[in-house]
Order: C-alpha cells, then sequence, then structure tokens
C-alpha cells in the first residue's frame, strides 16, 4: 500500500488476478478506497516482521510481489537499526515462509542503487555492485538470499528499479521529478542542487507494467533473472528543465551547491530483450499527470502534509 503499490494493485485487480496486500499502511488506510467490498481484494494490516502475519498473508499465494522496505537513503539514514530490521532481517524468514506456504514465484523490487557510481556508458545488470549506502548494500544481500532460495517450483526473479515518479494513490512529494512538479506548481520555482548528476527515472505505470509484464512470463523465461527497470537517465538540471517546460508561464530555476556528487545511470535494454518489455511513458507524461492532479485538489496541503513525505510521516507514526 506504498507509492508503488497503490498503482499496481488496482492494475492487478483489473487483469484478473485476486491481491493480497500486507501493509503497515502509515501513509494512510484510505489507499484503496475505491476498491472497498472487491471480490478479489484482501488487506492485511500489520508488519512484515511479524512472522504470523506473515504466514497467513501468503497462505493460498502463487506468487509474491515484494516491494515492502524503508525506501531511499534518507529514509534508511533516519533510523538504520529499523530499516535494517526491515529491510534485510526480515527478508529471509518472508522467502523461507513463501516456501513453505507453496509460493510458485517470488519478484523482488530491489534498486538501481546498488551499482554504485559508474564511468560505463551502459550500467548493464553483469556489471559488478559496489552500493554506496546501507540501503543499497541490504539490497544487494536480499538479492543473494533470493537467489540461494531459487528451488525446483520457487521461481525467483529481481527488478531493479529506477526513482519512480508520477501520480499515485499514494502519493509521494519526495522523489525528484514529483518534488520539482510541487515546487513549480505551488511556488513558481523549482530549487536544484548540484546539476550534472544523473539520475535514473521511470513513470510509475511504466514500473506496474514491468510486474504485470513479468507475471504473464513462463517460468523458465524469470526465473533467476535480473532487470533494470527504466532507461530514462537526465540529470538532475535537465529534469528540473522538463517539469519547467510543462508549465505555462515562467518558473524559475535556482541552482545550489551540493556536496552530494553520487551520479547514477542505468541500461534497461535486458528486460527488453528477454522478455520484449517496453516503456511507454515518458518523464514529461508523469509531469503532466501529477500537475492535473495538482490543479484538481487531488491533494491535502502537498507542500508540508506529512503523508506524502516518507520521513515526515515515520517520525509523525514514530516507527519502529
Amino acid at each position: 500500500a506504498g507509492y508503488v503499490g497503490s498503482a499496481l494493485v488496482p492494475m492487478l485487480l483489473d487483469a484478473g488476478h485476486r491481491v493480497t496486500v500486507l501493509d503497515l499502511f502509515i501513509y494512510g488506510e484510505q489507499v484503496f478506497s475505491d476498491l472497498s467490498g472487491h471480490p478479489k481484494l484482501r488487506q492485511i494490516k500489520g508488519d512484515i516482521r511479524d512472522q504470523k502475519l506473515v504466514q497467513a498473508a501468503v497462505e493460498k499465494c502463487d506468487t509474491i510481489i515484494h516491494l515492502a522496505c524503508i525506501s531511499n537513503d534518507p529514509s534508511y539514514d533516519l533510523n538504520p537499526s529499523l530499516g535494517r530490521s526491515i529491510n534485510f532481517e526480515s527478508f529471509k524468514p518472508f522467502v523461507e515462509e513463501a516456501k513453505r506456504a507453496g509460493v510458485r514465484r517470488f519478484i523482488y523490487a530491489s534498486s538501481s542503487s546498488v551499482y554504485g557510481v559508474k564511468n560505463e556508458d551502459e550500467v548493464t545488470e553483469d556489471l559488478l555492485l559496489e552500493p554506496l549506502t546501507d540501503y543499497s548494500k541490504y539490497k544487494v544481500l536480499c538479492e543473494k538470499e533470493l537467489a540461494r532460495a531459487r528451488a525446483p517450483g520457487f521461481v525467483a526473479c529481481v527488478v531493479r528499479p529506477s526513482t519512480v515518479c508520477g501520480y499515485a494513490p499514494r502519493q509521494r512529494f519526495d522523489v525528484v521529478v514529483n518534488i520539482f512538479t510541487n515546487q513549480a506548481f505551488h511556488n513558481g520555482k523549482i530549487r536544484v542542487t548540484g546539476g550534472p548528476q544523473k539520475r535514473p527515472n521511470i513513470h510509475i505505470t511504466d514500473m506496474c507494467r514491468v510486474y504485470l509484464h513479468i507475471l504473464q512470463q513462463p517460468d523458465e523465461k524469470i526465473d533467476g533473472k535480473i532487470w533494470n527497470a527504466g532507461d530514462t537517465n537526465y540529470s538532475i538540471s535537465e529534469l528540473a528543465e522538463i517539469v519547467r517546460d510543462q508549465f505555462d508561464g515562467h518558473i524559475i530555476i535556482e541552482t545550489a551547491p551540493t556536496n552530494d556528487p553520487r551520479s547514477y545511470h542505468v541500461c534497461g535494454k535486458k528486460i527488453f530483450s528477454d522478455i520484449g518489455f517496453e516503456l511507454k511513458f515518458s518523464i514529461r507524461d508523469a509531469v503532466c499527470e501529477l500537475a492535473s492532479a495538482l490543479k484538481a485538489g487531488k491533494f491535502e496541503d502537498p507542500m508540508n502534509n506529512p503523508l506524502y513525505y516518507n520521513i515526515k510521516q515515520m517520525q509523525r507514526v514514530n516507527l519502529k
């Protein structure tokens, strides 16, 4: 029931799947209010660190799409012990419980940050992993745990998403494209720290389409595979310009120095060559859709409301 899950669940239901959601719902229990009473949706409020709850959640499921984590470096750094317990220590028991329950497929959402900073023109899935932060290090360790768990009848694959952007029922305004769109809409200016650093992004609908596409593939096409999701690598300055150009009038871009020179870029060709997945939506599409949602008043105080900011909401609910 997080950012991606809030968009993915309706798409899974539309495709005819039965869906179980296991989530703490700290960003609001209304995420799936439009789906209330849906006969194919089961919602379980709770923590993936609760083994009994996990056992109940995975019962009768044939596929797990594991999205749960304290996402991104700043949120993780807020409480590293919390991040470790949710992102890593709970992972192996979850996988083991899935296998015991007869789950046949396990799809894990890792991160494109596992590569670290690379100089290669194309950062492909076979390059050495050099994670720079605890968040990305634990993503790597979970990938390895899942690889060890692979067995006949238990198909496992890994997706390494770019940063997701665009509109979703559980909105985030603390990722770069969404931050810039929010600033442009409310302030008429965008604040860029640094500028030349590259950040790979993917439209949230394409991110959801990746998971649906994987579900449609035969076991032999996905078992043991690792794919980057996203192939759009703009610098932060270029992202600001894309956002600016989607607004009427004059949006000012202010640039400030940064002590964070990290620059990430990824190549998304392998998922197309392996299983034929193609991106359909652009960063411009994401900005336009999010701007339309802002104009329509779909958010309550989007510049300040903690519900749209992971760190603020984690602090407000005192997540432990």
